[in-house]
């Protein structure tokens, strides 16, 4: 049954949407500061992920095979097994704090430059965040310090 409705995503967006037409995806998706975007990502998650499934099914592993090794007390009732999963959670908060460096650092940059080509130019969409060289963009007074804005007061 077909129906009349328009597709969801058309090859024309509205202007001012906030959304790219689909030779505009293609074309961002195939830039050479795209593919570094994704290739630092990578580079970050993957590793990261393997260490700490890792180090998570060493946890398991312990707790289920090694029940003498992990029953071990350390301090008064405190043992290895207890120190391991508290372990765990300062893991995924150490994680989850370098990924934040790391995005800020490296990732935020690279988007910035993605970006910038395809939506700076289109009317009704500011610039990304950071893509002033600013780290996230709230340090901006206002709309005056974006380039289309000086241009139009001319």
């Amino acid at each position: 049954m077909k129906s009349d409705s328009p597709e969801p995503a058309g090859p024309e967006p509205a202007a001012g949407s906030g959304r790219l037409d689909h030779a505009a995806f293609i074309e961002m998706h195939q830039s050479p500061e795209f593919q570094r975007l994704k290739s630092s990502f990578r580079r970050f998650v993957f590793p990261m992920t393997v260490a700490f499934l890792s180090w998570y099914l060493l946890y398991v592993v312990l707790s289920a095979y090694a029940r003498g090794f992990m029953g071990t007390k350390v301090v008064g009732e405190i043992n290895v097994a207890l120190i391991f999963g508290l372990l765990q959670f300062l893991s995924t908060l150490l994680i989850a704090w370098a990924y934040e460096r790391h995005a800020r650092r490296k990732l935020e940059p690279l988007a910035a430059l993605v970006v910038q080509p395809v939506v700076g130019g289109r009317p009704g969409t500011e610039s990304a965040p950071g893509a002033d060289g600013g780290t996230d963009g709230a340090d901006r007074p206002g709309s005056a310090d974006r380039p289309d804005t000086e241009e139009e007061g001319k």
